[in-house]
């Protein structure tokens, strides 16, 4: 995806989410470290008053797929309880790791918890019954980078999303 349609995608879930959160007490937790270049654009494209918090979790340890056992590496700064929860994510695909983070802030009051995500990758979707509310665009099951997306810590910077061709060589 070229560096404008994302912008114009992104501004479109801004709109939704303004208008479907007006009146609230919304919170965006960014899932570190993809999101962040998402949740930069997506926040800016939101016409409400709202907070923003962080999140660092691993599911991988040592291994190249996620367990589904969630660590949490970085926690939230400040509550949640009694405030609308949207958690937004790079990119959603096995759903493991979401799954589990989604189930940890369920149990923290929150009024209402909700996924927003740039790239949903349903093929490999083990959770089946996670719902992503927001998403940017869908994909198929390829090795992608960019805007936030990486291949060993490389790659977040570009503006667009790329199909990494050879995952080995990133």
């Amino acid at each position: 995806y070229s560096a404008d349609e994302i912008a114009a995608r992104v501004a479109e879930l801004g709109k939704q989410i303004t208008a479907d959160y007006a009146g609230k007490d919304l919170v965006l937790v960014g899932v570190l470290k993809g999101s962040v270049i998402f949740l930069s654009d997506l926040m800016r494209g939101i016409d409400l008053n709202l907070k923003i918090d962080f999140m660092a979790v691993s599911s991988y340890k040592d291994e190249t797929v996620s367990s589904g056992d969630v660590e949490i590496l970085k926690d939230l700064t400040h509550s949640i309880r009694g405030k609308d929860v949207i958690v937004v994510e790079d990119i959603v695909d096995t759903g493991l790791t979401l799954f589990r983070l989604m189930e940890i802030l369920g149990s923290r009051g929150a009024n209402s918890l909700r996924i927003a995500t740039l790239l949903d990758k349903p093929e490999p979707r083990i959770k089946k019954e996670l719902k992503i509310d927001y998403c940017g665009f869908q994909i198929p099951n390829k090795f992608v980078v960019g805007y936030g997306l990486d291949a060993a810590n490389r790659y977040r910077n570009l503006p667009f999303i790329g199909v990494v061709i050879n995952p080995e060589e990133a």
